[in-house]
């Protein structure tokens, strides 16, 4: 989701900058709430009994409000070309599905209405990942790539259980918050790592504290039942889909779930379904790194124009590093009178590294936190973790926690942790250390992890187009090749896209969209192993 706030981390940096010259998550760790993955097989589909007259129900759209503090905040969608407006409903789900009598949770819809009805296909539902995304603010922030695929399908989205306006999981105050996110996450002495520890334990207290009923279902094998569920209050017989980043973990569930309902799906910034939550984890260090080394090779090839310094991609990634080192244990002038500290900075490049749109805050801004100034990285580290230049934060990074601690049953103490330390530095000199003591962030979580890794092996559904970026540093490209292994022979059709960023639809590339478009209004597959540049 992160090219959707471009423009906002760009209004709030210059805010930032204003600030400071008048002077990552995630747990502390912002770069694995990327969708790193987690969990093996969900149990049995729910039965029609299990939902009730559920299916049957009626939402009440109407003309969408603002978005509210936790789906991020903001102004209502604009209206679409033409004029048309985009609606809200809310659909109720079982809180339980092995006990429906337990209640329900309403879940925050919204849509875009097909502009040729004559010809509509039916609903593209979408998830843009996370996990934690708002879907209710995710659509319209993409609503200009997605309007040629409007021409015939109502665009339709959702904020997840836990997530948003559906019955949000709730954690630490603001003000704790700011202190969370700006503690050291890269312990490196003993006192350091017993004060991580605990700051972990009583950040998952406070979800307990706040969220005890949410936290046993907010995982997502209820998710891809609240899809299907979604699939047939819209009136369709099949769920056609577009599953970007954690959404494609969870597409992947649904058609383990659900194969036979599976219509034309999408997954773009695919996670890799076969690794467990440490495989995860590494695979993001070297993700991330990957974007590093793409960034400094951009900067040295635009010499002189780039404000970095560095005659090679080895010497402006050593800048970066002895940057982020000198800030272990000081901090720099930050936004008003918070300061950057060294987590800030690291979760800063991490949330800059996520699309080459974002490539010129991320030099701007270690360019002013060598002269002294981090606000543009503060930005940068606000905007990873959900906070808004008022500092309320989102509540994406404390259902980010929630999915994936349910998720994944594995449960990390601090000496193995502190093992793993050396592999991940190896993988990823600056971000290693960073995503190595991340994996902490569930070892006291309350409600107990589900399986290592999910199962989506979906036979006799399809075709899955399964689209992989190869310069993805959230999802690296592998994932997709696993994607398409796991979902079984058959299933997924493979598409490449030589590019940068997280994902490929929405980096603008137009073979990539004209692919993908294709398959969805007209059906046309395209033959697996296209590679678009």
């Amino acid at each position: 989701m992160r090219r959707s706030v471009v423009a906002a981390v760009a209004a709030l940096a210059l805010t930032a900058s204003l600030a400071g010259c008048s002077n990552a998550g995630s747990s502390g760790s912002g770069a694995s709430s990327a969708g790193s993955g987690a969990s093996s097989a969900p149990s049995a589909a729910a039965s029609p009994a299990a939902t009730g007259d559920l299916g049957a129900q009626k939402p009440h759209w109407r003309r969408c409000g603002t978005p509210s503090v936790a789906q991020g905040g903001g102004p209502s969608p604009k209206p679409l070309p033409g004029g048309a407006t985009w609606q809200c409903a809310t659909m109720a789900v079982p809180l339980d599905y092995a006990h429906p009598s337990a209640g329900t949770v309403p879940l925050a819809l919204i849509r875009a209405k097909a502009a040729d009805t004559k010809h509509r296909i039916g609903s593209l539902v979408f998830n843009f990942g996370g996990p934690g995304g708002s879907g209710v603010t995710g659509l319209p922030s993409f609503a200009k790539d997605y309007e040629k695929l409007r021409s015939r399908y109502d665009l339709v989205s959702f904020d997840p259980r836990g997530v948003g306006d559906s019955d949000p999981v709730e954690c630490e105050s603001n003000s704790r918050l700011d202190t969370f996110y700006a503690q050291d996450a890269t312990p490196d002495t003993a006192a350091e790592r017993k004060a991580y520890a605990a700051a972990l334990a009583r950040y998952a207290a406070a979800c307990q504290d706040r969220s005890p009923r949410q936290l046993p279902h907010v995982g997502t094998t209820e998710a891809a039942r609240d899809m299907d569920l979604l699939r047939q209050v819209l009136g369709e017989k099949k769920l056609d889909y577009f599953g970007i980043s954690y959404g494609t973990e969870l597409g992947g569930v649904y058609a383990h779930l659900f194969p036979t309902r599976v219509g034309r799906t999408v997954f773009d910034g695919v996670v890799d379904p076969t690794q467990d939550a440490r495989q995860g984890a590494l695979g993001q260090a070297k993700g991330f790194q990957l974007a590093l080394d793409n960034f400094a090779k951009d900067c040295v090839a635009r010499g002189d124009a780039c404000r970095l310094p560095g005659s090679t991609p080895q010497q402006v990634e050593a800048f970066v590093r002895k940057l982020l080192a000198g800030l272990d244990g000081r901090t720099i002038t930050g936004i008003g009178v918070r300061r950057l500290t060294q987590t800030e900075a690291t979760n800063g490049v991490v949330e800059a590294l996520y699309s080459k749109d974002f490539w010129p805050l991320l030099e701007q801004g270690l360019d002013e936190a060598h002269g002294g100034n981090g606000a543009l990285l503060l930005a940068l580290s606000d905007s990873l973790n959900g906070r808004d230049e008022h500092g309320r934060y989102s509540n994406t990074q404390a259902a980010n926690a929630a999915v994936n601690c349910l998720d994944s049953k594995q449960r990390f103490s601090v000496a193995q942790t502190q093992q793993s330390v050396a592999e991940f530095r190896k993988a990823s000199p600056v971000f290693g250390d960073l995503l190595a003591w991340g994996m902490l962030s569930c070892t006291k979580w309350p409600v107990a992890g589900r399986w290592t890794h999910p199962d989506v092996s979906a036979p006799g559904a399809g075709p899955i187009l399964v689209v992989g970026n190869t310069g993805d540093p959230a999802t690296p490209y592998e994932g997709a090749k696993a994607m398409e292994r796991a979902l079984g022979k058959g299933v997924a059709v493979e598409l490449t896209y030589e590019g940068q960023g997280h994902g490929a639809y929405d980096s603008g590339n137009a073979c990539v969209q004209r692919t993908v478009n294709a398959y969805f209004l007209n059906g046309t597959v395209p033959k697996s192993g296209t590679v678009c540049r």
